[in-house]
């Protein structure tokens, strides 16, 4: 081994002692959300602050800028060790650009944001289950004040969401999303005005009486044929599902059920199960360096949506798992698969994001990206969100929430200080029809295959396209790879616009 390789097993090693802490970080907030008593919130607040800080003191240490700058000029992003594969070259700028990033906030600030979002988590859960936005309203004033203050300490050219927005979406300007949301708007406006006047398709007997258990069983069936690994996962409940992942060895997803709506439960456990497919199949290898790390929360949500949408509702998927849901659920014994296919697609406006349609959906985030953008540059103030919301939903939508739980209180992320990432949602709608695109190519005969109950072959083309190189590529140099044709919103609104003039006519 040589010396530049050394170097860069050790650069490897202490970076994995970080990722060690940031699973164990992980862990926590799985519990947090899953099994934790409402009675320990305090202490797993200041748990929450010990580990950001710990985390943070790692990753900025006197051993850690030594060790990075034996292989590149921290300064200048110039690579030392050229004689390390070009791969382990990527890792070196990731890894350069993280520390960066993580020195300019100091390790007090990180603290006391971990802190503050924990006890916000808690505020937001009661003020929601309460319909109560003013009892929130003072942490999420204090997590907007803070999340300023992060994006003045990590620097930004044009606005100060740039910041926080990079923190999810590396090398992506807010400009550039507020370009692509206007022309998604546009595209989308026309054609849910076309849905909205056509016959509307008859989806009752979505909803009815659907046992719990049986529920979850059919879940657990759809995860396991996608290839969910139950020995290295597990499925639990929470009152917001998430996907949560601290090493390829131990990646879990939490669901919610309705009891009486059946395809709520179905969407969550195919969208969090996408997420999870992808941190199970990064390169365990590589765990602990940028190789072994999912790109960013754009990618990783074309992975979720990949499962929900594209794959999950399709009629081709539902050819072979509609007669065995009919088997579950004897109440759909009289239903044709196209009049079940039509349900499933039912456009309508709605109040809840996770369960809008696939039509609606981005005016959700957009609505979200609008609002956060004016919250951080302070034209807007957090006491006048639930106005400002119910007017925005209103434009969108043509709808107005009852209440500020269906309405501005419906989301964890500000809770979280998670400023920056609702846009991600929408790109991986954007990702994930840019990357279809050259997966249909390549087979052409999917629907057939899948209609036959064949899944394996799609997992092993996400392991080969995207999984398996990690951070090795940003989002928009992947997204070359992957499909040349220029990135835009448009792979997406032919998308749409195809199936639901077909489902609409």
């Amino acid at each position: 081994m040589s010396k530049q390789q050394k170097d860069y097993e050790h650069m490897h090693q202490l970076s994995r002692k970080a990722s060690i802490l940031s699973g164990i970080s992980h862990l926590l907030d799985w519990d947090h959300e899953t099994y934790m008593p409402a009675g320990s919130a305090g202490i797993r607040a200041k748990q929450f602050e010990v580990m950001a800080g710990l985390i943070h003191e790692m990753k900025t240490s006197k051993n850690y800028v030594k060790a990075l700058s034996k292989l590149i000029d921290i300064k200048t992003g110039k690579i030392i060790a050229t004689n390390l594969s070009s791969a382990q070259q990527a890792a070196l700028r990731e890894w350069r650009y993280d520390y960066l990033k993580d020195t300019a906030l100091p390790k007090k600030f990180v603290e006391e944001f971990a802190c503050i979002a924990s006890q916000a988590v808690m505020a937001w859960r009661d003020a929601k289950k309460n319909d109560a936005f003013l009892c929130f309203a003072p942490f999420l004033e204090k997590l907007i004040a803070m999340s300023r203050k992060k994006a003045d300490l990590l620097g930004y050219k044009d606005d100060p969401y740039d910041a926080l927005l990079d923190q999810f979406e590396k090398g992506t300007s807010t400009k550039e999303i507020a370009s692509l949301f206007s022309d998604l708007r546009r595209s989308i406006g026309p054609l849910l005005k076309k849905i909205t006047k056509a016959k509307q398709v008859d989806d009752r007997f979505l909803f009815g009486k659907f046992p719990h258990e049986k529920q979850l069983k059919f879940a657990k069936k759809l995860l396991n044929d996608m290839g969910y690994d139950f020995s290295k996962g597990r499925l639990d409940l929470s009152s917001h599902p998430f996907s949560s992942s601290s090493h390829p060895t131990d990646s879990r997803i939490t669901t919610r059920i309705h009891p009486t709506s059946l395809m709520s439960n179905l969407w969550v456990v195919l969208h969090e199960g996408g997420h999870s497919l992808y941190e199970m199949g990064l390169p365990v290898e590589h765990y602990g360096s940028p190789l072994g790390e999912s790109i960013s929360l754009g990618i990783h949500e074309s992975q979720s949506r990949w499962w929900e949408t594209r794959i999950g509702q399709s009629q081709a998927f539902w050819s072979y798992y509609f007669p065995l849901l009919k088997k579950e659920f004897k109440s759909l014994e009289r239903i044709s698969l196209p009049k079940f296919y039509q349900a499933i697609n039912k456009v309508e406006p709605s109040f809840i994001r996770v369960e809008a349609d696939e039509v609606t959906y981005s005016l959700h985030v957009i609505l979200r990206f609008e609002l956060e953008r004016e919250l951080i540059n302070g034209k807007l103030k957090v006491r006048e969100i639930p106005e400002a919301w119910n007017s925005k939903m209103q434009e969108f939508l043509g709808i107005t929430p009852k209440n500020n739980s269906e309405g501005c209180l419906q989301d964890i992320h500000w809770s979280m200080g998670a400023f920056g990432y609702f846009p991600t949602y929408t790109l991986g709608n954007l990702y994930g029809a840019h990357f279809f695109e050259a997966f249909a190519k390549q087979h052409p005969d999917w629907e057939k295959r899948v209609a036959a109950g064949e899944l394996a072959f799609i997992k092993q083309w996400l392991q080969q396209q995207i999984y398996q190189y990690g951070r090795r590529y940003r989002s928009k140099e992947l997204l070359k790879k992957i499909n040349p044709t220029p990135f835009s919103a448009q792979s997406f609104t032919k998308y749409l616009t195809h199936k639901y003039k077909e489902i609409y006519g």
